[in-house]
C-alpha cells in the first residue's frame, strides 16, 4: 500500500513538472524551459543561429544571461536573410559592433511583459502602443486581429510569430523581421 502511494505521488509529480514544462512553446525545433535564460535557450533554436551569433559578436551574452527581466523581441535566421544583401556579414566585422548592438538592444525592453499584457496596453492606449527599448529605440506595437505587431523607427513592420517564450530571466517573443532604428 505504501508503495502505492508514493507511485501514485511520484507519478502525479511528473505529470505536473511535464505539465509546467510543456506549457512553453518550441521555438525553432528546440523545447524552451522556463529555467533557463535567455541566451542558454536561445543557442538551442535552429531558427536563431543568426542571432545568437549576432549576440555573441556584440558582446551581449553577460548581459542576455544576467537576472533581468528582459523581453526580447528575437528575429529568426529568416527575418535576417531578408535584410538587404550583405548586412549581416558587414554588421559581424569587429569595426561594426557598436551598429550591432544598438540594432539588438533596440529588440530588449528591461521588463517581463507578456502578450496578454501587451495587448491590453494595445488597447488602453487606443491601438498603439510605444515600447521604449533598452538600446533608446521608440517602437509602436499595435493589434492586427490576433496578430502583435512591432513599428520600427523606419515604418518597418515586425509580427510576433511564437509569443510567451518564458525564461528564468524574462520572455521571449519570436519575430519575423529585424526591427531597425533610425540611425
Amino acid at each position: 500500500m505504501k508503495f502505492a502511494k508514493t507511485l501514485a505521488t511520484t507519478a502525479a509529480a511528473a505529470l505536473i513538472a511535464g505539465t509546467a514544462w510543456a506549457a512553453n512553446p518550441m521555438v525553432g525545433g528546440a523545447d524552451m524551459f522556463e529555467n533557463k535564460n535567455i541566451v542558454e535557450n536561445a543557442v538551442n533554436s535552429a531558427d536563431h543561429t543568426t542571432l545568437v551569433a549576432a549576440v555573441q559578436a556584440a558582446g551581449l551574452v553577460e548581459t542576455l544571461s544576467s537576472e533581468g527581466p528582459f523581453t526580447v523581441f528575437a528575429p529568426t535566421n529568416a527575418a535576417f536573410e531578408a535584410l538587404p544583401a550583405g548586412t549581416v556579414e558587414t554588421l559581424l566585422k569587429p569595426e561594426n559592433k557598436d551598429q550591432l548592438t544598438k540594432i539588438l538592444t533596440c529588440h530588449v525592453v528591461s521588463a517581463n511583459v507578456m502578450s496578454a499584457a501587451l495587448s491590453e496596453m494595445i488597447i488602453s492606449d487606443n491601438g498603439s502602443h510605444e515600447i521604449k527599448t533598452v538600446g533608446g529605440c521608440v517602437f509602436e506595437a499595435k493589434q492586427m486581429g490576433t496578430n502583435i505587431i512591432i513599428e520600427d523607427e523606419n515604418g518597418g513592420i515586425s509580427t510576433v510569430t511564437i509569443a510567451d517564450v518564458k525564461q528564468s530571466n524574462g520572455v521571449i517573443h519570436v519575430v519575423d523581421a529585424v526591427l531597425l532604428p533610425k540611425m
